[in-house]
């Protein structure tokens, strides 16, 4: 699947709350242990910046998260990720 990673500074960022980061960090944690990602720690962290809630596992914004997610989604669909 061709998918554009997601911007840090898109503006879709801001839209995300700490009960939305923490299903997508749940999620991120059941697909990733095949692949030896542990985030044990990771939790929506408490530092915002511009309006966005910066994800606790080294200060990484959102984008992160959902570009990891977007991976590990296409791995588990067998398909490359073309940015």
């Amino acid at each position: 699947m061709t998918r554009e990673p997601v911007p840090p500074d898109d503006p879709r960022m801001r839209d995300y709350t700490e009960p939305h980061i923490t299903a997508l960090l749940g999620e991120l944690h059941r697909r990733g242990l095949p692949y030896g990602l542990l985030w044990g720690s990771a939790a929506p962290g408490e530092t915002t910046l511009d309006g966005r809630i910066l994800v606790d596992f080294g200060n990484s914004p959102v984008s992160t998260l959902l570009n990891l997610l977007h991976l590990l989604r296409d791995l588990d669909r067998n398909e490359a990720w073309t940015p």
